[in-house]
C-alpha cells in the first residue's frame, strides 16, 4: 500500500505514523527523544527512528515508502529544510532534510514547523475540514498558531506567521522569553495558567487542569485566575480577527482539554468584544496531540504532488 513516514519532533518524544494519501493512519509509533543525552542523540534517534518506520513499511504494507515529513519546533527554513534553531533540542542549523534523506535512501523529504504542521492537519482532516479560511491556535507551555488558506498553511515572508502568542495584549504585562511584555502568552497559555494557579491556591505543584478542575467545583480564585487568562485568550482572537478575518477559529493544545469550561466562556468573551467583524466559530481541535505528525505525512505527499506537477 502506498504511504509515506509521518514523523513529529518534541521536546521529550517523537511521534509516527505511516500515512496513507487520503490521510488515514496505517501504522502509529511513539518513541522518546532523548535530549537529556545531547544534541547529536536526538539526531541519531529521530534519523533511527524513520529507518526503522520504513522498514516497518515493508515488513508490514508490502511497500516502501515513498516520502517523509519532519515536523520540528523553533526557527526553520522550509524552503531550504533547515532546522535553524531549537532551544529546547540545542541545535543550530541543522541540515535536516539532507541527513533525513540520506538515511532514508534519497527519499524525498518534506520539512515542516510542529505547530503549522498541526494546524495544516486539523485544516484538511481535521476540526478545519471544509474551511477556506482557519486561524489555528495552540495553547500549550506557550502559544502558537497557523494561518490557513486555501487549504494550506501561510507562513509569512520569513517564516513567522501566526505567532500570536507574541502579539502584545497587556501593554507593560508580564515579561516573555522573546524580550516584549504583555505577550499573550505570558497570560492564557497552560503554563501562565499554571503558574497563576499555584501563586493563587498556594500549591507549587498547581497545574493548568487543577486550575480548570477548581473552576468546575465553583472556586473563586481560580475562577479569577480563568477569567484572567480567558479575556486575554479573547483580546488576542479578535486582535488576529480583525487582521485575518478568519471563518473559524481552531484551538487545541493542553488547555483545550478543559473543554466547556474553557470554550463556553472564550465564545462569550469573543463575541463581547467584535465590533464590525464577523464573528467567527471557536471550536476545539480534534486530532490532539497526533496533529503536527499527521500534518508532517501531508507535508510529504504535498512534495510527492509537486514533484509530479512539476
Amino acid at each position: 500500500m502506498k504511504h509515506v513516514i509521518a514523523l513529529d519532533v518534541g521536546g521529550t518524544g517523537m511521534k509516527a505514523a505511516l500515512l496513507a494519501q487520503d490521510g488515514s493512519v496505517l501504522l502509529e509509533a511513539r518513541r522518546p527523544t532523548g535530549r537529556e543525552h545531547g544534541t547529536d542523540a536526538v539526531v541519531a534517534a529521530i534519523l533511527d527512528f524513520a529507518a526503522d518506520l520504513a522498514d516497518e513499511g515493508r515488513t508490514r504494507l508490502g511497500s516502501a515508502p515513498l516520502a517523509a515529513g519532519v515536523a520540528v519546533p523553533g526557527t526553520i527554513d522550509e524552503k531550504n529544510g533547515i532546522a535553524v534553531f531549537s532551544a529546547n533540542l540545542g541545535w543550530r542549523d541543522l541540515p535536516m532534510r539532507k541527513l533525513l534523506g540520506e538515511r532514508l535512501g534519497g527519499l524525498p523529504v518534506a520539512l515542516g514547523h510542529d505547530v503549522r504542521s498541526g494546524g495544516l492537519a486539523e485544516g484538511r482532516i481535521g476540526a478545519g475540514r471544509g474551511v477556506d479560511r482557519f486561524l489555528f491556535v495552540a495553547l500549550g507551555t506557550g502559544i502558537a498558531g497557523a494561518i490557513g488558506i486555501g487549504g494550506r498553511i501561510e507562513a509569512g515572508a520569513h517564516g513567522y506567521g501566526g505567532e500570536i502568542g507574541h502579539v502584545v495584549v497587556r501593554p507593560g504585562g508580564p515579561a516573555c522569553g522573546c524580550g516584549a511584555r504583555g505577550c499573550l502568552e505570558t497570560l492564557a497559555s497552560a503554563s501562565a495558567v499554571s503558574r497563576a494557579w499555584a501563586g493563587a491556591s498556594g500549591d507549587p505543584e498547581a497545574d493548568a487542569a487543577a486550575c480548570a478542575a477548581a473552576v468546575e467545583a465553583g472556586d473563586p480564585r481560580a475562577a479569577e485566575v480563568w477569567r484572567t487568562a480567558v479575556e486575554a485568550l479573547a483580546d488576542g482572537i479578535v486582535m488576529a480577527q480583525s487582521l485575518l478575518d478568519p471563518s473559524t477559529v481552531i484551538v487545541g493544545g493542553g488547555l483545550a482539554e478543559a473543554g466547556d469550561t474553557l470554550f463556553a466562556p472564550l465564545r462569550a468573551a469573543v463575541s463581547e468584544r467584535l465590533t464590525f467583524q464577523m464573528p467567527p466559530k471557536v471550536v476545539p481541535a480534534e486530532l490532539r496531540d497526533t496533529a503536527a505528525s499527521l500534518g508532517a505525512g501531508l507535508l510529504a505527499w504535498d512534495l510527492l504532488s509537486t514533484e509530479v506537477t512539476a
